[in-house]
C-alpha cells in the first residue's frame, strides 16, 4: 500500500522588527529626557535667580552687571532679615495662621467628603458639586461682602474683627475647605465598597469606619489635601491686605511687601 505524503508549503518566515521598535522606543525617551530637563530648567529658573540675588549686595543689584553672577557673595540680606523684629513676626503669624487653618480645613473637609461620597442621600450629587463650584467665585467678588459683614458685626457686639490676624482663620477656610473636600471626595469614592459594607457588618460605626478603614486608605489624598491648604494660606494675599493693616498683625506675604520691600 503506498504511503501518501502531504507537501507543506513553507511560509518565508517575517522577521520580527525588533530593532526599529527599540530604535523607537530610545527616541521616545531621549525626546522624554529633553522635555523634562527643558520645564526643570524653566521652573528652576526664578528661583535659581532668587537665590543668586539675594547674595549680592545692594549697589551690585542696582549695578547694570550680569544678573546671573555675584562678584561679591554677601549674606548680609540673611542676616538683616532674619533678625527684623517686624519679620519674625510676620513669620510667626503666616505660621500659626496656616497651621491652624489647616487642622480647620482638614476637620471640616474629611468628614463632608465622607458623608457626600459614601452616605448617599437626597440631593447629594448636586451638593457635592455645589461645594466645588464654591471654590471658582474668584476672591474678588467675596471679600467686600466678608469686609461689610465684619463691619457690621462690630456694630452689632463690639467684637472688632478687621486688623486681627486671627480673622484669616476665618477667611482662609472659604477658599481652602471646598477644594479639598472635592479632592476627598475623589479619594473616597474610588475606595471599593465592600470595605465599608463588611465594616457595617462586622459592627463598626461610620466614625470608625472613617478613621479605621478609610483615613489611611486615602491617605495620599489627605497628604495632597493638607499641602494645597497650606500653601494656599501661606501664600495668600489679597484676603490680608484687605483685613490687616497694623504692622504686628500683618503675616508673612504682606508684610514683607508692605513693610520691608
Amino acid at each position: 500500500m503506498a504511503v501518501a505524503t502531504v507537501g507543506t508549503a513553507s511560509t518565508p518566515s517575517v522577521r520580527p522588527r525588533y530593532g526599529s521598535m527599540s530604535r523607537d522606543r530610545r527616541w521616545a525617551l531621549r525626546w522624554s529626557y529633553f522635555f523634562l530637563v527643558l520645564f526643570a530648567i524653566l521652573f528652576l529658573l526664578p528661583p535659581i535667580y532668587m537665590l543668586i540675588t539675594s547674595l549680592k549686595t545692594s549697589n551690585e543689584i542696582s549695578a547694570a552687571s550680569n544678573p546671573w553672577w555675584v562678584y561679591n557673595p554677601t549674606l548680609d540680606n540673611y542676616r538683616g532679615l532674619l533678625t527684623s523684629p517686624e519679620y519674625l513676626t510676620f513669620f510667626r503669624n503666616s505660621a500659626i495662621v496656616s497651621i491652624v487653618v489647616v487642622t480647620i480645613t482638614m476637620l471640616i473637609s474629611v468628614p463632608a467628603a465622607f458623608a457626600l461620597s459614601r452616605m448617599k442621600f437626597w440631593g447629594s450629587a448636586t451638593l457635592a458639586t455645589g461645594v466645588f463650584l464654591t471654590y471658582l467665585i474668584p476672591e474678588t467678588l467675596l471679600f467686600l461682602p466678608l469686609f461689610k459683614m465684619f463691619a457690621m458685626f462690630y456694630e452689632w457686639t463690639g467684637i472688632q474683627l478687621i486688623n486681627r490676624w486671627w480673622v484669616l482663620l476665618i477667611l482662609y477656610p472659604t477658599l481652602t475647605v471646598p477644594f479639598c473636600t472635592w479632592i476627598m471626595i475623589g479619594y473616597f469614592a474610588s475606595i471599593p465598597k465592600e470595605l465599608d459594607e463588611a465594616a457595617l457588618i462586622d459592627g463598626a460605626s461610620w466614625t470608625q469606619t472613617l478613621t479605621k478603614i478609610f483615613i489611611p486608605v486615602a491617605l495620599p489624598g489627605l497628604i495632597a489635601a493638607t499641602i494645597f491648604a497650606f500653601t494656599v494660606s501661606w501664600a495668600q494675599f489679597l484676603y490680608p491686605l484687605a483685613f490687616t493693616t497694623s504692622v504686628d498683625q500683618l503675616v508673612l506675604p504682606v508684610g514683607i511687601i508692605t513693610s520691608l520691600v
